[in-house]
């Protein structure tokens, strides 16, 4: 599917689809292993006072702007920011992107390795008598095996999106209400053995508050951090989603339904994990305070195993938590892969072409994760991928600028706004009860507040985004590094794989080539001087023998929608167009001469 040969857009059938969709990309193996640790090591119910008002103060309001932003932009997050910061910004959505999909690439070994523990969990390889630290280290260590469930995982996920949203939507329907349905099997299992051991202690630990917890700062940014990665809030994902969107979709219903279904597994899955691990392990809260793969792939393997019911049951809550785990991973594999091919599409790509070039790249940009560096800690002999925790750690708080800059279009659309209604209405200078009536209630009124939404979003939403947000994101990025440098040593070290250096170095080089491509790639694009007899790329460009034209953006808007530009920064772009509509034949290049444009002549001679 080619966006200059496509007549109408590509969307879900419905909200349900959408709802799904999103709830799929929001559900990760963060809500099945990251929360419970999270919760053993914050005081239990004390860890859950922040982590519920960060969902309000944090996730929802940012997953509120993607909605919106993508739902007038109708483009991927490469075409939103072209449209809504202006051209000069367009490679804050190649950031965005880039995150999301260098997160797949060892995100995909991660899913692997859960649809492995599921196959081996149903051989009986889970059961009483089998060392799950054997079991581990020997699939970590045998490369062919890592790389096998890796491959099946990227090719789960490009099936999953091949044919366009409504495939999406199927697959993300089919994964959610099997994932729904094992949890609550697992849930129920857990009850059952934390009954069995007479105190409930797992369930009373969940819920209990801990009001010296709540008067430490960690629990409050643990908290924060652990809200924003779970919602996937300013990671793309919803801009994403919402090019998918029926022309009279609800933004706000549909961001608060998300979050809150989210977070509403996370429930389920830590109270899955607390109620198992407290009921039979003696020490639970150092079982699960560990690292994530530490409880998830050798605690409780040996938790479940010890279930009541026998062998039977054994095997159906190991085999039920890791097959819950396995659609959890795909689901966000299908929604990084799907951002990625999105992006590709808009700027007139065959669909079929950018998610085989996309799957191909998330799969071998991946081998070093599931290959490189898999070390053995000397302390418990337990292996570790050291590449893959590596590239966590890189791009893992690099997702938190990606939430920055979608604040950023909001801000720059409100400085645009109250600039243009100082010009309409003869006012000079600045007066800060002018720009917070005019300019920052911009983007609410415009985008947000359309009539399509069932809930009215007040100020508030405009002081988070504003004020909230930059303090919020402040706060994380100080602790973290803050972290760092009390606990690393060496930190600033550009060889020690956990210091801050590296991060950097990663951060200021990927930013660099984006910003300088943003002219050249991204906006606009090098074609040969001479199209008769064009020399073969990169020739030309090495030759000079090139000129700049704009490169297409093609929207995804649904007949009968209501979606105009022309207010925006980038709006006035002749080159963004529906899909289906004509491109301009000509452009006026940076001399100020008209000139053909290739991809006009190309259609016309098509014709």
């Amino acid at each position: 599917m080619n966006p200059q040969t496509e007549t109408s857009s590509d969307e879900f059938s419905g909200r349900l689809g959408l709802i799904f969709a999103t709830i799929g990309a929001a559900i990760g193996t963060g809500n099945i292993w990251r929360f419970p640790r999270m919760v053993g090591a914050n005081g239990g119910g004390s860890f859950l006072i922040p982590w519920l008002i960060f969902l309000f103060v944090w996730s929802i309001p940012l997953i509120i702007a993607e909605f919106a932003l993508g739902k007038r932009s109708r483009t991927g997050t490469v075409g939103t920011f072209r449209i809504f910061a202006g051209r000069r910004f367009a490679w804050m959505g190649l950031w965005t992107a880039w995150i999301s999909t260098a997160i797949g690439f060892y995100y995909a070994v991660v899913t692997g390795w859960c649809v492995n523990y599921f196959l081996t969990a149903i051989r009986g390889g889970l059961g009483q008598e089998v060392d799950t630290i054997e079991v581990w280290n020997n699939f970590l260590q045998s490369p062919e095996q890592v790389v096998f469930f890796q491959a099946v995982a990227v090719a789960i996920t490009m099936a999953a999106i091949w044919r366009g949203a409504k495939a999406i939507e199927k697959a993300n329907v089919t994964l959610m209400v099997s994932l729904f349905f094992l949890l609550f099997v697992a849930l129920f299992l857990s009850f059952v053995m934390d009954v069995r051991d007479g105190s409930l202690d797992g369930f009373v630990y969940m819920f209990s508050i801990q009001p010296e917890y709540l008067m430490q700062p960690e629990t409050w940014i643990n908290g924060l951090s652990q809200s924003a990665w779970s919602c996937s809030a300013g990671m793309g994902m919803a801009i994403t989603y919402s090019v998918y969107m029926r022309k009279d979709e609800d933004t706000t219903l549909n961001a608060a339904t998300m979050c809150l279904a989210n977070n509403s597994i996370s429930i389920i899955a830590g109270l899955t994990v607390m109620m198992a691990v407290f009921a039979v392990v003696a020490d639970p809260l150092s079982a699960v305070s560990g690292g994530s793969s530490a409880i998830t792939f050798l605690v409780l393997p040996e938790v479940f195993a010890q279930a009541p019911g026998g062998p039977i049951i054994q095997l159906l809550m190991v085999s039920t938590f890791f097959l819950a785990l396995s659609f959890a991973a795909l689901t966000s594999m299908i929604s990084t892969v799907e951002l990625c091919v999105r992006n590709f599409v808009d700027h007139g790509f065959d669909r079929s072409q950018a998610v085989g070039f996309t799957g191909l790249t998330i799969f071998l940009f991946g081998l070093p994760s599931a290959m490189v560096w898999i070390l053995i800690d000397e302390s418990t002999g337990v292996a570790f991928p050291q590449f893959l925790e590596v590239q966590d750690h890189i791009w893992g708080y690099g997702l938190m600028f990606s939430g920055l800059f979608i604040a950023y279009s909001i801000w720059s659309y409100g400085w645009s706004r109250y600039k243009a209604w100082q010009d309409k209405n003869g006012v000079e200078g600045f007066d800060l009860r002018e720009y917070i009536d005019h300019g920052v209630s911009s983007f609410r009124d415009d985008f947000i507040n359309t009539g399509d939404n069932d809930w009215w979003i007040g100020r508030w939403w405009d002081v988070i985004m504003y004020l909230g947000f930059p303090l919020m994101f402040s706060v994380l990025m100080l602790s973290y590094f803050g972290d760092l440098l009390a606990n690393v040593h060496d930190p600033w070290n550009p060889t020690n794989p956990h210091g801050i250096s590296i991060i950097l170095l990663f951060w200021g080089v990927t930013a660099t080539l984006f910003v300088s491509l943003n002219k050249y790639v991204l906006v606009n694009r090098l074609v040969p001087v001479d199209r008769a007899n064009p020399a073969p790329w990169p020739l030309y460009i090495l030759s000079g023998d090139y000129e700049i034209e704009p490169r297409p953006l093609f929207r995804n808007v649904p007949e009968g929608a209501d979606a105009p530009i022309h207010m925006l920064p980038g709006g006035d772009d002749p080159f963004v167009v529906q899909v289906g509509e004509q491109l301009p034949d000509s452009f006026v290049d940076q001399h100020g001469e008209s000139r053909p444009h290739s991809r006009s002549t190309i259609e016309a001679e098509l014709a």
